[in-house]
């Protein structure tokens, strides 16, 4: 079976490239954004890339489509945010099987001891065990509140059904998940300052020490520079603090853009590239990327390359946690729209 969908990915004849995404090559407790892949799966999504042989540098792809030359059924790798898992796992696997990839990285936190304000989020609400009843919470001048009744205490039931939930599957299948969603959605608009702000007092009600889980953490600055140093992988830039960019006025896009590339340019030869945080852009955001320099940008949107795309709006594929078979299938569904 997986030959024939290898001979099958090889069959396409229309100029069109995939850029595929990842987060993460790690095996959390709970995944709830589907970000990601375990090592075991990983290692057998690079085996059928390695053996499409269709994987180039993120570059190649950039220079192919801005010479209007895009060479047919073209794949390209990147991950985003930076997490340590990506130096200590992912980088040796893409060595091994000799595959370029493109890490983008976000800049304001390199080696601190902190996580990601939304793993935080998950572990306050998904994980902890004993949680205060009822919450009240300003954010933003808006009042969030809640009582998690009996789910006060987290069961072995209530926790098997956190770890089951992807959001976008479904309704959230608790009190807890359904109130971690609803504070999501107001952090996500906000700058770094003000989530951390809320991490804080949030962590206060939970009772639970704001201390970083060392698997949550991201690189640090000597592992992205020795990451920009590996020929076979490169560096771009993913914003200074992560915000969801078209929130924020076009001062605060264009420092975080700049104080980014700045940031990088310090500890390797980054390539001119950027992927928004979140896939969050307005037009302005891809116009003023245009501006800065950056010959091209990913989103998140989840459609082919080919030669008629905006080069500071290029779409990506979110790949999951799937074995060979699946992935191989899902590569052919992708290359076909």
């Amino acid at each position: 079976m997986l030959r024939a969908a290898l001979r099958r990915l090889r069959t396409y004849t229309e100029a069109r490239a995939l850029v595929l995404m990842y987060h993460r090559v790690a095996e959390p407790e709970t995944d709830v954004w589907d970000l990601a892949v375990s090592p075991a799966n990983f290692e057998q999504q690079l085996r059928v890339l390695r053996q499409t042989g269709l994987v180039i540098p993120a570059g190649h792809l950039v220079a192919q489509l801005a010479q209007k030359n895009l060479k047919r059924r073209s794949i390209v790798v990147t991950f985003d945010d930076g997490y340590c898992d990506n130096y200590r796992v992912a980088k040796p696997l893409l060595e091994r099987y000799q595959l370029p990839a493109t890490f983008f990285i976000p800049t304001g936190h390199l080696g601190q001891a902190r996580e990601f304000w939304w793993d935080e989020l998950e572990a306050i609400f998904l994980l902890q065990e004993h949680l205060p009843r009822q919450l009240a919470v300003s954010i933003d001048g808006q009042q969030v509140a809640g009582d998690l009744q009996e789910e006060a205490h987290l069961a072995s039931s209530l926790r098997q059904r956190h770890r089951q939930w992807r959001v976008g599957t479904g309704a959230p299948p608790s009190r807890r998940a359904a109130l971690f969603y609803e504070i999501w959605r107001r952090l996500k608009v906000l700058p770094d300052a003000r989530q951390q702000h809320l991490l804080r007092q949030l962590n206060i009600w939970a009772g639970r020490p704001a201390t970083a889980r060392p698997a949550y953490q991201m690189m640090s600055a000597a592992q992205v520079s020795d990451l920009g140093r590996t020929p076979l992988l490169s560096i771009g830039a993913h914003t200074v603090t992560h915000p969801a960019l078209s929130s924020q006025p076009l001062a605060v896009q264009r420092n975080e853009l700049l104080h980014n590339r700045q940031a990088l340019s310090q500890l390797a030869r980054p390539l001119p590239l950027l992927a928004y945080p979140y896939g969050d852009y307005a037009a302005e955001t891809s116009a003023l990327a245009a501006e800065l320099g950056f010959e091209a940008a990913f989103t998140t949107s989840g459609s082919v390359v080919t030669a008629r795309s905006d080069m500071h709006q290029l779409s990506r594929f979110q790949v999951n946690n799937w074995g060979s078979n699946e992935f191989s299938q899902r590569l052919q569904r992708w290359f076909r729209q």
